[in-house]
């Protein structure tokens, strides 16, 4: 009897991925909840544990873009495990465990037990699994985390060459140019940004905002909300509470279109937008009308240390209603955003600069912020658009009135 190992469901907007790495190998017996498979999203990637025992066949090859419910492979359930005097390699660790030089490595295996493939890159190198660090779920080792390892230990290559899981092995140079193919989830990001544009009415209305107020009530309060915290006080805490209030001011900007309804949201989850080298990715801060400032920046700084870290998960970055997007932290002066679909409405932050303006009849130089709202024009009216916009000017050059409500 043979099961199949499909593609599970990742999240409503997810329909396909790319997979990435086979972590076993054709023929291998895998034991129930050994990891198989690393897939990537858009959104986040994720390994896939066999659901039986059996000896494996693998229906899909590494780099493959599989649609979730697609079998990449399948198990043989009527086969027997393989005696250890006929695997070397599963054999090896149980000889080492009873020597004292090995012991940690034993240890380590009994706390969080090693994929087969893993398992052999460790062997092969005489490396100690406790002593390289995870980054799988739960702290689970890799075969990227070992690969990492023999890297940076320059230990000398194997008797068999091991398939890195990148595409190194497809840059093409002829001297004057080099091509590269796209890496599964840059494929992703570019799939959606160009569906959001076909399926979307976008357009963009821009305004500017003096940031005077905010940045005198952050260097105010700055070394006492340290103390008290532990974090710093910065910007995005200010520019999502803003948000919050244009959203309960402007309802409509707080919708989205689902085929042929319009879902009109009653929360305020916001996601905020975190560049890592892999691409770009969206984390959503909760129930952010209900919490403090501190509560928003220690969301923030969370949400960025696991982006870096590869260890988002797809529920850090489902149900937002509306987008963040800070671009002047690299200097952009302006830009055109676009929208994180299924939502209608993105803000774009962009560098603070001294500029001269006009205050009260007179030429005063003021740190101001170009701010651009992206939106889908199918539920959103620009009346609509300049009165959020207008609404989040005025909470961020006036924020006393964001603590009353007014």
């Amino acid at each position: 009897m043979s099961t199949e190992v499909k593609v599970p469901a990742l999240g409503e907007s997810i329909t396909s991925g790319i997979l990435v790495t086979w972590l076993v190998k054709e023929g291998d017996y895998v034991n129930k909840g050994d990891l198989l498979y690393e897939l990537e999203t858009d959104k986040i990637t994720s390994e896939a544990p066999a659901e039986v025992a059996g000896t494996i066949s693998l229906l899909a090859k590494e780099g493959d873009e599989v649609d979730i419910g697609q079998a990449v492979a399948s198990i043989d359930e009527s086969t027997t495990p393989p005696d250890s005097s006929d695997s070397p390699v599963e054999a090896s660790p149980k000889v080492e465990e009873n020597t004292s030089a090995s012991s940690s490595k034993g240890t380590s295996e009994e706390l969080m037990p090693l994929s087969p493939a893993v398992r052999k890159l460790v062997d092969e190198h005489g490396l100690d699994p406790a002593a390289i660090k995870g980054t799988g779920k739960g702290g689970r080792l890799i075969k990227a985390d070992v690969l990492s390892a023999i890297d940076s230990n320059s230990a000398p290559p194997s008797s068999e060459p091991v398939k890195e899981p990148d595409l190194e092995s497809n840059i093409i140079q002829d001297g004057r140019t080099t091509r590269t193919k796209l890496s599964p989830i840059r494929r992703k990001i570019a799939q959606r940004l160009v569906n959001a544009q076909q399926q979307a009415a976008l357009l963009t209305t821009f305004n500017e905002v003096d940031l005077s107020e905010v940045m005198a009530l952050r260097k105010k309060h700055q070394e006492a909300f340290v103390a008290r915290h532990g974090i710093k006080l910065g910007f995005m805490s200010f520019f999502v509470k803003a948000v919050v209030h244009g959203l309960q001011a402007v309802p409509e900007v707080n919708a989205q279109i689902d085929g042929d309804d319009l879902v009109q949201n009653h929360y305020y989850d916001i996601g905020v937008a975190v560049g890592t080298e892999r691409g770009l990715v969206v984390p959503v801060v909760r129930d952010c009308e209900s919490i403090s400032f501190a509560e928003v920046e220690q969301q923030i700084i969370g949400y960025a240390q696991k982006a870096r870290e590869g260890k988002l998960s797809l529920n850090d970055l489902q149900g937002g209603v509306f987008t963040i997007s800070n671009g002047g932290i690299y200097g952009s002066m302006l830009s055109t955003p676009i929208v994180n679909p299924p939502q209608s409405g993105i803000l774009g932050m962009h560098a603070i600069q001294q500029r001269p303006v006009a205050n009260n009849g007179e030429v005063v130089i003021r740190p101001m912020m170009y701010l651009a709202l992206s939106y889908d024009h199918r539920i959103i009216d620009g009346k609509e658009a300049v009165t959020f916009l207008k609404t989040v000017k005025e909470m961020l050059e006036e924020p006393a009135r964001m603590l009353f409500g007014v």
